[in-house]
């Protein structure tokens, strides 16, 4: 079933279509759909009820539109567990941008798996399995937002939410074929999910386009924000030869060079633009004093239910705890 947005509003505006229609279509396809992908579904009647509580509001911006929640982001009534199963509580009230998106006119499908504490860029460290890459099984979907990605490249959502701290809206994108938007820190409220390193978490938009993930972010942001900035030509960065690293990997390279030279035909302007500080802003994440942000944020969990955490997610999060606030002001 094509759930595209554009397409979705076309077919309701035409009356061809309703939401009910198409979560009545769309029930069964999540029911046989792989269930490592979702934590825990919105029930069949409610969601069907949503879409009957839709009739009339036609002239909302997101009407009738599927989307997918990431677990660690609450929906009233629903459990958050950020894929740690002995950390779950049930949040009375949806996190303010769910909210903003349900008022809109969108149906929450319920809430997609992801790297335990969204700690992880592979999307394989789940006590509930690994989503499947929906182009190769042998490949891993990407994370830490691994369900929400795979929920939107398999047909299963319009969009979804995820978050994005150090890739982990970006990297599954990118390996599900999908774009995706991470905003600027603060432009989409993370009132209601839980914090990885609350200072710089995002919540992030999964989307088969830039026209579909900017609606999607025109509705869930506080504000406008102002005029959105308009370059004057179509710009690409390309970090200096000697700065690429494919690790032996001789198809990645072929690929990534591929890509620059079709964007060059396609009229793209290419700068060339030194990449050491985004890699030493990445080793702050993981290697450095912004793990003690996350330590802040799980670590008394982890050290009262040890044997609830993924091994590799604990080790790295634990790490944070030998960090002394010196080290994260230098």
């Amino acid at each position: 079933m094509n759930l595209r947005i554009h397409h979705l509003r076309k077919s309701y505006r035409e009356g061809t279509r309703t939401p009910v229609d198409v979560i009545a279509e769309l029930i069964p396809e999540l029911a046989a759909s792989d269930s490592r992908i979702w934590i825990q579904r919105v029930p069949d009647e409610q969601l069907l009820e949503i879409a009957r509580s839709l009739k009339g509001k036609e002239d909302l911006p997101l009407y009738g539109i599927p989307f997918a929640i990431k677990d660690n982001i609450d929906l009233a009534g629903v459990p958050t567990t950020a894929a740690c199963p002995g950390y779950s509580y049930v949040p009375e009230k949806s996190a303010s941008v769910v909210e903003r998106l349900i008022e809109a006119g969108a149906i929450p499908l319920g809430k997609t798996n992801l790297d335990q504490f969204a700690t992880g860029l592979v999307g394989v460290r789940s006590p509930h399995g690994t989503p499947a890459n929906p182009f190769d099984e042998d490949f891993v979907p990407g994370g830490s937002s691994s369900g929400s990605a795979v929920a939107v490249a398999r047909g299963l959502a319009s969009f979804a939410l995820g978050t994005d701290t150090a890739g982990s809206g970006r990297v599954p994108a990118a390996f599900n074929n999908l774009f995706g938007l991470k905003p600027t820190i603060g432009r989409l409220s993370t009132a209601g999910v839980v914090p990885a390193c609350r200072s710089l978490d995002c919540v992030s938009v999964f989307a088969h386009s830039a026209a579909e993930a900017q609606s999607v972010l025109s509705v869930a942001a506080e504000s406008s924000g102002g005029s959105a900035y308009q370059p004057s030509g179509k710009v690409l960065g390309v970090p200096p030869s000697d700065q690429l690293e494919f690790f032996g990997d001789a198809e990645s390279e072929g690929l990534f060079f591929g890509v620059v030279e079709r964007l060059q035909s396609l009229g793209w302007q290419l700068k060339e633009t030194d990449f050491t500080p985004f890699l030493e802003a990445a080793k702050l994440l993981y290697d450095a004093p912004w793990v003690a942000e996350r330590y802040a944020a799980v670590g008394d969990f982890i050290a009262a239910n040890p044997e609830a955490v993924h091994p590799v997610t604990k080790r790295i999060i634990e790490a944070g705890g030998n960090l002394s606030a010196a080290d994260v002001f230098r």
